[in-house]
Order: C-alpha cells, then structure tokens, then sequence
C-alpha cells in the first residue's frame, strides 16, 4: 500500500466533519509518523503557498518535488492540499501539533522545514511573509536561530550562501571540528537513516539538495 493509500485511510474520519490538523493525533507510533511527515508538509506547504498572495502552478509543482506521486495517487495528493487550503486552522496549530507527535525527533522537524523552504522558493521569489512563517514554525519546532539560518542559506538562492553558516559553523571553529560537522550532517542525511526517523521514502528526494549543498560547503571551507 502506498503512502497516499494510507494517507487516504488515515483521513476517512474527515467525512463527519473532522479538522484535518485533528487527524496528526492518530499517527504517533511509526509506519503511521511517514504518513504524518506527508501530511505535515502538504498542510504547511498548502498555507506558506498561501502566504505571497496566491497558490501557483511552481509551488504546486514543489509538492511533486519533494515527494513522489504516482498518477495513481494524485487524487489523494492533491484531497490533502485542498482539504489543508480550505482548514480555518492556521500554520501554528499545524506546526504545534506536528511538533508534538515528532516531540522525541528533533531531526526529522529540520526534514520538515527543508521541505517547506522548497515549496516557499518554488515560484523563484522568496517572500517576506514567507520568511516570517518559516521562522515562526522554526521556533515552534525548538529549532535555534542558527539552524533556520543554515536551513535557509541552503535553500534560498537570493545570493552566494555563506558556507559557514550552510554548515551551522563559525569560522573561528578548527578544521577538524568542521570537518566533524560536515560528516555528521552528510551521515543524517543518508536515506536509510532518514526513513528510519519516519520520513516517508516517497520524501528522501530532499537529501539531494541538502547533500549538493553540504558537500559544496566543506569543499569552499577546506580549499
């Protein structure tokens, strides 16, 4: 069964009437978190594509690029969209919620707002508000002011991003310690290891630009 077959399953309750952000209450225990992640992105993703205006065909097209959709699938895909533009429920019930039920993964959070950076660049302007939202969801998920500002370096190409802080280091840090940070980051980011921390296999596409952009980082640090 696919992920938005099980996603589909997942939000069969929404018939009587139930919000979707009530439905994360469901999914605490894993294969049920991938489910979760999914729905985490697309309902976030679904109200930063809100933020700038207007819902374009690059931020939908985003979704595909963090995820696989088979055509089979795109029915339930876009049901969870819809069903997220059309929630009274702001961000931050979704970002508190997602942040409780992934209270013990502190990395698959970062997993997370990798994915929403991708949707809020997708239509190749990165909005004000959309920076606010982030930064708002960032804290919400305990991330630090300098993990949204490495998570945003790697994401927003508005100029050349500054390699420190892509990796989350200072430049008065040793080599060796960088290096130490640079491996660390690359082993986190390896596949097996993400589907271990509950992100679906159909999301593993966002380790590619991470590992580009950490790998592109040590080089210009260590030359």
């Amino acid at each position: 069964m696919s992920i938005w077959s099980r996603i589909s399953a997942a939000l069969s309750a929404l018939a009587s009437g139930e919000p979707l952000s009530d439905v994360f209450d469901r999914l605490r225990t894993p294969p049920e978190k991938g489910v979760a992640f999914t729905i985490a992105v697309i309902a976030l993703g679904a109200k930063l594509a809100k933020a700038d205006g207007e819902v374009t065909r690059d931020e939908v097209r985003a979704f595909r690029e963090v995820f696989i959709i088979a055509e089979a699938d795109e029915a339930n895909a876009a049901r969870v969209f819809n069903l997220a533009r059309q929630d009274v429920a702001g961000y931050d019930v979704y970002a508190r919620r997602i942040a409780a039920l992934f209270e013990d993964g502190h990395e698959v959070l970062r997993d997370l707002m990798e994915g929403l950076f991708h949707i809020a660049i997708a239509d190749g302007d990165y909005h004000e508000a959309e920076n606010e939202i982030l930064a708002q969801v960032a804290k919400i998920f305990g991330l630090s002011d300098l993990e949204f500002r490495s998570l945003r370096a790697r994401s927003v190409p508005d100029a050349e991003p500054d390699p420190y802080e892509v990796l989350g280091v200072s430049p008065e840090m040793p080599l060796a310690e960088i290096r130490k940070v640079w491996h660390r980051e690359v082993r986190t980011s390896h596949p097996d290891v993400m589907i271990a921390r509950g992100v679906p296999e159909e999301a593993i596409r966002m380790a590619e630009q991470r590992l580009i952009a950490l790998n592109r980082a040590w080089e210009q640090i260590s030359a």
